[in-house]
C-alpha cells in the first residue's frame, strides 16, 4: 500500500469521478459496480472486520489502495464523516426517460415505483432510496429540476440503496406520470387535506406508481392533477405531519404488506 493520497494522475484519471464515502457506500459499490472503482484509500491505522471486508473486494479487482491520513481523506471527500474510507469511482450513468420506459418494458411482476416530487434534502432522498429498496420497488423517480441527485450524502445515507436500486431522473414530471398511466399503472399521491381516502383503505397491490412530495410543501399543483387518487396517513397524534422518509416508509410497507397478502 502507498501511504499517501496519490499526488500524481493514476490509472483512469482522465474519466469523470467522484470520490464515494462511507463504509456501507463504498462496499456497495465494489458488490454492485466493481468496473467503475477507480482508486481506494482507508485511515492510516484502521484495521477491523468491516474495512478488511472491503480491503478483501478490493484486491480481488485489481483496485490501487492507499493509505492516508483522517484530514487526506476528509480533503478528497469534502465530508468529515466518511468513517475512514473513501473510493474514487467513475460516475455513475445518468438514468433518464428512455431508460425508464425500458425498465418497464422488460418487468415480468406488476411494476412498483416510487416518485418522489420536490425533494431537495439529499438526506431525504438518501433514506427514501433504503425504504425503496427494503420494499423492493423496482424504480425511483425523480424530476431532473429542483430536485435532489445523487450526491456522495445520498449515497451514504442510503448505505447501499443507491448503487440497488434505479434511480431516474425525468424531464418533466407530469408528462412521465401520463406515460405511466398509459401503461396502467395506478399513480397514488400523498396529500393532507385533499385526500379523500385513508392510506389503509386503498388497494395498493397492482401496478403502482406512489408518489411522495416533500414536507411542508407537499406534492406540486401539476403532480396532483396527474395522480389518479390522493391518500392520507391516518395521524392519531398531535403532530400534523410526517417527514418525507418516514412518511415513504409507511406507504411503501403497507403496499408490501397488500401485495404479499395478495399475491
Amino acid at each position: 500500500m502507498k501511504n499517501k493520497l496519490n499526488k500524481g494522475n493514476p490509472k483512469g484519471s482522465s474519466q469523470k469521478s467522484e470520490w464515494l464515502y462511507g463504509l456501507h457506500s463504498v462496499k456497495a459499490v465494489f458488490e454492485m459496480h466493481p468496473e467503475r472503482v477507480l482508486e481506494l484509500y482507508v485511515l492510516e491505522g484502521r484495521s477491523d472486520d468491516r474495512v478488511d471486508q472491503i480491503l478483501a473486494l478490493a484486491k480481488v479487482v485489481g483496485v490501487h489502495v492507499g493509505k492516508a491520513s483522517k484530514q487526506e481523506l476528509e480533503k478528497r471527500a469534502g465530508v468529515s464523516h466518511h468513517q475512514g474510507v473513501i473510493a474514487r469511482t467513475r460516475l455513475a450513468p445518468v438514468r433518464g426517460d428512455a431508460d425508464l420506459a425500458q425498465m418497464l418494458d422488460g418487468l415480468s411482476a406488476p411494476p412498483f415505483l416510487l416518485v418522489l416530487d420536490n425533494i431537495t434534502d439529499p438526506h431525504n432522498l438518501g433514506a427514501c432510496l433504503r425504504s425503496a429498496d427494503a420494499a423492493g420497488v423496482h424504480g425511483v423517480i425523480a424530476p431532473k429540476d429542483k430536485s435532489v441527485g445523487l450526491t456522495g450524502t445520498v449515497k451514504k445515507v442510503a448505505v447501499g440503496a443507491a448503487e440497488t436500486v434505479p434511480f431516474y431522473q425525468v424531464t418533466n414530471l407530469a408528462r412521465c406520470l401520463r406515460e405511466l398511466k398509459n401503461r396502467n399503472i395506478w399513480c397514488v399521491g400523498t396529500a393532507m387535506e385533499e385526500a379523500a381516502v385513508g392510506l389503509y383503505d386503498v388497494s395498493l397491490d397492482g401496478p403502482l406508481a406512489l408518489i411522495m412530495g416533500a414536507e411542508g410543501e407537499g406534492l406540486r399543483r401539476l403532480t396532483k392533477e396527474h395522480c389518479d387518487q390522493l391518500v392520507t396517513i391516518p395521524m392519531g397524534g398531535v403532530v400534523s405531519s410526517l417527514n418525507v422518509s418516514v412518511a415513504t416508509g409507511v406507504c411503501l410497507f403497507e403496499a408490501v404488506r397488500q401485495r404479499r397478502k395478495n399475491s
